[in-house]
């Protein structure tokens, strides 16, 4: 690999250059208003692909956003790896948090990143990321040392669900035909304790609705009399939780597997300090199901958060109104064995049986995602470890992530395949926040890593 990281050193500060540019392109899929940027943003991928040394390159319709697809074959001897991620990111708001525009990347150095780091929307979530593999395989092929042959598939609408790319996968089977998958869309515990996340929840998001009277009404007039659907909101998604902070919402908990002593005392073992995860939020205390440490409420642990709520007069000054309708945005993150459709429809029916008859209730689901675990004995697995030690000098921790990606469930339901998560952002890139960003060292140490995995992989393939 002298030659591939030879390669990488004499051309960092293009690669960095690169990056900036695809982080420019405001890529925000959940608002129509950005459509033709999301657009824009796949053509760039197409062209940073095709510029690598990929072939086949296509912008392959969906009846969303499309996907990016691109591919270089060795030989049929050797294994294929289907890389994935997605080049869309979340909406900037609010933008008046953010220390610099969200679409005008700005390197700076950090406490945390004396190198430097990142800032712009999507800077590790997940464009910083997934660029790492094209830079990685231009490297790879222009140094004579791609060690299997790589398919690539980057997607346009992660953030908003992947609602169209199940339909996708089915319809290209043939041509997503690979040995595994790898995905750069998770993190590692900390820049000298390299870890592979092995696991990701699953997700069921909803929004609410609350109707009471049939307009707007004076508070003085009404009040009193008349129900007020922003308290009786409150009162509603209060009631969700117990004083255990365990979820009320019937049969929630069914079919949650509970991980036994053991498997709890391995995952103690990552390192975790509760006063540095207080600092570096700036919380008082962590809070969360009784029972549990923070890391396990984060990972192995279903949970049900407010995500949103509004209603009423929010303007300056005063003004006096009951209003006639109050809403909320909520998420359940999920765990192993438990069924986004299900949960979805037990919440329904639990928030429309916890509700008075003074209001009428709507609950609309949004997208979900499975959950997924990934096995820590394949041979991708060892192989990403392999690259992960000889990288950062270290065994990576096997480790269970909170966040969702639902597409991995679907690799292996549809595809057949298992999916081998090697992300390097960090929990303090401040994903879907103000002032997201990606360390400079961690976006070279992915680049300086991905060709490992891929002569470890190829290598234990044939023994």
């Amino acid at each position: 690999m002298s030659d591939c990281n030879a390669y990488i050193d004499a051309n960092r500060d293009r690669f960095l250059e690169e990056l900036l540019v695809l982080l420019r392109i405001p890529s925000v899929s959940a608002d129509p208003a950005f459509a033709p940027d999301v657009l824009r943003c796949a053509e760039n991928v197409a062209a940073n692909l095709k510029a690598a040394g990929a072939e086949n390159v296509e912008i392959i319709e969906t009846e969303g956003y499309p996907v990016v697809y691109g591919d270089r074959h060795v030989s049929a001897d050797l294994p294929t790896v289907l890389v994935y991620g997605h080049y869309d990111v979340q909406p900037a708001d609010p933008l008046e948090l953010w220390d610099s525009p969200a679409f005008e990347p700005i390197i700076k150095k950090t406490e945390l990143h004396p190198e430097g780091a990142i800032f712009a929307r999507g800077a590790c979530d997940d464009k910083g990321q997934f660029f790492m593999h094209v830079k990685a395989f231009e490297a790879m092929v222009q140094s004579d040392a791609l060690a299997c042959n790589i398919k690539f598939m980057i997607e346009g609408e992660e953030e908003v669900g992947s609602a169209h790319l199940e339909p996708f996968l089915e319809k290209h089977k043939e041509k997503l035909a690979a040995d595994i998958v790898l995905v750069s869309d998770t993190g590692i515990i900390a820049k000298d304790i390299p870890s592979i996340t092995v696991g990701l929840r699953g997700l069921s998001y909803v929004e609410v609705e609350i109707t009471g009277p049939n307009r707007d009404l004076h508070s003085g007039l009404y009040g009193g009399a008349a129900p007020n659907p922003i308290n009786i909101l409150c009162e509603m998604i209060a009631s969700l939780k117990d004083e255990d902070q365990r979820i009320t919402v019937d049969g929630f908990y069914n079919d949650v597997v509970e991980l036994s002593d053991a498997e709890r005392a391995a995952m103690a073992k990552a390192p975790f300090s509760e006063e540095e995860y207080k600092k570096s939020i700036d919380i008082g205390a962590i809070e969360g199901e009784a029972g549990y440490s923070a890391p396990e409420r984060m990972s192995i642990r279903p949970t049900l958060d407010v995500n949103g709520m509004w209603g009423g007069y929010t303007g300056d000054g005063a003004k006096t109104v009951i209003a006639s309708k109050a809403m909320a945005k909520i998420s359940m993150r999920l765990v192993p064995n438990q069924d986004p459709d299900q949960i979805t429809e037990l919440f329904t029916r639990h928030f429309e049986a916890i509700a008075p008859p003074s209001v009428k209730v709507k609950v609309t689901p949004h997208h979900g995602g499975q959950p997924a675990v990934t096995p820590t004995d394949s041979i991708a697995y060892k192989a990403a470890s392999m690259a992960m030690e000889a990288s950062f000098g270290r065994t990576p921790v096997p480790f269970r992530g909170g966040g969702s990606i639902p597409i991995v469930a679907s690799f292996e339901n549809i595809l057949g395949l298992k999916t081998v998560l090697m992300g390097f952002g960090l929990d303090s890139d401040a994903i879907h926040s103000p002032n997201e960003h990606y360390g400079v060292f961690n976006y070279f140490k992915g680049i300086e890593t991905i060709p490992l995995f891929y002569k470890h992989y190829a290598n234990l393939s044939r023994s």
